[in-house]
């Protein structure tokens, strides 16, 4: 039984370390497509707005990060906001919630 909780703990350390490390390159390119097309089909092309408030860095300071990334993973029932939150893998949605802090979303930087 011992033996079963150390390999838990482990296993565990292991995900919580890959989580705050972030995706790898590939995800993050693929998170950065989603957050352009898939988000800005309703927050706007640029994140400046649209049927979806803007996701810029100034229209964010006031709004906390666990704030955030409840929107992102729950959505906001009865509106046009969906629950990403099954698209995305651990740690995902914090790091989405870092790229909009930095507005490194906004742009056409994505393909």
């Amino acid at each position: 039984m011992a033996r079963l909780v150390l390999i838990l703990a482990a296993a565990l350390a292991a995900w919580s370390a890959a989580a705050a490390a972030g995706p790898d390159a590939a995800r993050q390119k693929e998170l950065l497509y989603m957050l352009k097309h898939d988000c800005g089909s309703c927050h706007g092309m640029t994140l400046k707005g649209g049927l979806g408030p803007a996701l810029l860095p100034e229209n964010l300071r006031d709004r906390a990060d666990e704030d955030l990334h409840e929107s992102i993973v729950n959505g906001h029932p009865g509106t046009a906001m969906p629950p990403w939150g099954p698209l995305l893998g651990p740690g995902e949605a914090r790091w989405l919630v870092t790229i909009l802090r930095q507005g490194a979303g906004q742009g056409g930087g994505t393909q």
